[in-house]
């Protein structure tokens, strides 16, 4: 008798991601179990890593979210134990999680992205924004927001100087590292990748200011999904040529999403997410299955391509 393959699924972990960890695990266990594996429910929060080895599995899903999970630690630990893992390896990671990284790796490679600069604690707020802004020739609204985070916590649009300098004050207090950018306005568009190949484009209209929390995960956000998104053709083509690119340069691996803003016939990539959400309301889930590919094909694609060395 075939033995069950033995599918780890590492979800939840200590970052402020951590509910939707939970929820995407939670999601992926059931696809998992329909399918016939043997899935085992790890939270490093409540576990050692170390016992990984003890239970052995035979691919570990990742289905973690933010710091840790997402930012080429826990895939340098995978790499480490040599078990087959999910989505992108270490390097990868790395740089994605990394705003500011991941934006010098776009521009060199002639990938459009709003206008930014990077500040740290260390920086003295009075006589450096002023100036960085004027250096870097960003016009307001301008847009604050921490460099390692995801799912858009701690994003904020800020109208003019004072307001700017008000939550700079206070995000610093929580965060080592900021990035400041232009706000672009125009169609949301997000991009599903796997393998390096584009399955789709869907645009997003949310009732709220912009694509935050909120209305990434709350039903009650009633964020518009329009899929495929409306656009040209041509430019519907050419924006998922871009994704392939992006994904390329960073050398990602399994599934990944772009997210972009077009503005005046431009397409604006703001950042490439190496573990997009597997909720209920995630987009990569969403624009599969309007190409007949169901969550729990979806979810078996990621399983067989698994390795390590990534």
């Amino acid at each position: 008798m075939r033995t069950k393959k033995k599918i780890l699924v590492v979800l939840g972990g200590n970052s402020k991601e951590r509910k939707v960890s939970l929820d995407s695990g939670k999601s992926c266990i059931s696809a998992l179990n329909k399918m016939g594996y043997n899935s085992i429910k790890f939270d490093p929060q409540k576990n050692s890593l170390h016992n990984i080895k003890k239970i052995n599995p035979d691919v570990i899903f990742n289905a973690l979210h933010g710091k840790d999970g997402e930012d080429g630690n826990i895939q340098c630990f995978f790499e480490y134990l040599k078990i087959p893992y999910t989505h992108s390896g270490v390097l990868s990671s790395m740089i994605a999680m990394d705003k500011f990284l991941s934006k010098k790796f776009f521009e060199k490679n002639n990938i459009k992205t709003p206008k930014y600069f990077y500040l740290n604690k260390k920086n003295n707020l009075n006589t450096t924004l002023k100036k960085l802004i004027k250096k870097n020739k960003l016009t307001f609204p301008i847009v604050v927001k921490p460099n390692n985070e995801g799912s858009s916590i701690g994003v904020r649009i800020c109208k003019n100087l004072a307001i700017l300098q008000k939550e700079f004050k206070k995000l610093n207090k929580v965060y080592e590292n900021l990035l400041f950018e232009n706000y672009i306005p125009g169609q949301e568009i997000q991009v599903a990748l796997m393998g390096g190949k584009s399955i789709g484009a869907i645009e997003l209209k949310p009732k709220r200011a912009f694509y935050d929390y909120k209305a990434k995960y709350k039903k009650s956000a009633n964020t518009l999904h329009i899929m495929p998104a409306q656009i040209s053709r041509k430019k519907y083509n050419q924006v998922l040529r871009i994704s392939e690119k992006a994904y390329k340069i960073l050398k990602c691996k399994g599934i990944a999403r772009c997210d972009f803003r077009y503005h005046k016939n431009t397409f604006y990539l703001l950042e490439l997410n190496t573990q997009p959400g597997m909720t209920s309301l995630s987009l990569v889930p969403e624009i599969a299955n309007y190409l007949n590919i169901s969550f729990k094909q979806l979810v078996n694609w990621m399983i067989k391509d698994s390795s390590i060395n990534r």
